[in-house]
């Protein structure tokens, strides 16, 4: 079970990032999926994944550690799921992604977050739609016929 942190508006100068991750990390609070959106105005949103079961004692680091960055402040969900597909060289194969967010679409399933590696491609879903995605991208990726 997972849970998403965003940090608002945080100002993207550097060290910012540094100032966020280190307490968690200090904390021993495991961070997953990050994504930093491209920023505005000298500012950027930020969100994060980690165990919903650090997200209480993470609320409190975060509430500091928005104010000490001069963040707008956060919000934090605990209703979503990750949901990925993962293989090697996926980056050789154009449209893996593409069929991913066409299928969640198509079966009425909004993404929260995108995040991509070499050999992964996750997105955050509402927790109550985790089902129904992983039957959609086992039937587009004919994972049901194996």
């Amino acid at each position: 079970d997972v849970a998403k942190v965003t940090l608002l508006r945080v100002p993207d100068r550097p060290g910012v990032a540094a100032a966020i991750f280190g307490p968690l990390a200090d904390e021993h609070i495991s961070v997953d999926v990050i994504v930093q959106n491209v920023g505005h105005d000298g500012s950027t949103d930020l969100s994060f994944t980690i165990a919903e079961s650090d997200l209480r004692q993470a609320s409190k680091l975060v509430a500091d550690i928005a104010a000490q960055v001069g963040a707008d402040g956060f919000e934090a969900a605990s209703d979503v799921a990750k949901v990925s597909i993962v293989g090697t060289g996926m980056l050789n194969y154009p449209g893996i992604a593409a069929t991913m967010f066409r299928t969640l679409a198509e079966s009425g399933i909004n993404i929260q977050l995108i995040s991509t590696s070499e050999i992964r491609i996750t997105c955050l879903v509402a927790r109550e739609q985790v089902g129904e995605a992983v039957r959609a991208l086992h039937r587009a990726y004919q994972l049901d016929e194996l």
